[in-house]
Order: C-alpha cells, then structure tokens, then sequence
C-alpha cells in the first residue's frame, strides 16, 4: 500500500446536541429540527431480517464486540460511508495488502 492516500474517519456527535437533549430533560424530545444524540444512550428495538441477524452473528464471532458494540461501530460506518457518498466520493476496497485489484464499494 505504499504510496497509497488512505483515508480514515470517524462520526463524531455534536457537542451541542448533546446539550440540547440535556436541556430538553428526561424523556422529553430534543427542540424541533434538531437530533438527539451525544453522550447519553438512546434504547432502540429493531427486528432484524435473518440475512442481518446472520451478519450480525458473523460479526460478533469475528470481533469478540458484544451485539451492541457491533451494532453501534456498524451504525457508525454506515453514517461515514453515507457522507462520503453524499459528497459523490468513492470508497475503495483492497482485500488485502497484496491484492493489486481495487474494488468500488457501492450500497444500493
């Protein structure tokens, strides 16, 4: 990967949300057009399709993560690939470092 520009990033919560949702009090909603978020945890229940539930699984056995470690990091990941994406950028896949095939990753 020598001479190859990697690029790295993280999904960072906004102070100020974080703020707004503590102003808001407990089990109150955030002010109109502003999100919830920051440092507090929000419960959410999903219903996982079985495809989902076997990655979810596969991920977890690879990682030693808990389900919701996983499940947060896959959130994470899915917001930077989408703001890449957002900005016509590309995000390219080497499957490993000696592979000289590149792939475009694209989520339809």
């Amino acid at each position: 990967m020598k001479g190859d520009n990697v690029m790295a990033g993280t999904v960072d919560e906004d102070v100020q949300e974080e703020t707004l949702r503590s102003k808001a009090g407990p089990g109150k909603q955030p002010p109109e057009g502003k999100s919830g978020g920051g440092g507090g945890l929000e419960r959410v229940t999903v219903n996982l399709a079985p495809r989902a539930s076997r990655a979810l699984e596969r991920a977890v056995n690879i990682t030693g993560d808990s389900k919701t470690d996983t499940i947060n990091r896959a959130l994470q990941v899915y917001a930077y690939l989408e703001e890449v994406w957002a900005k016509d950028g590309q995000v390219l896949v080497r499957n490993s470092p000696d592979d000289d095939e590149v792939t475009i990753l694209k989520f339809f």
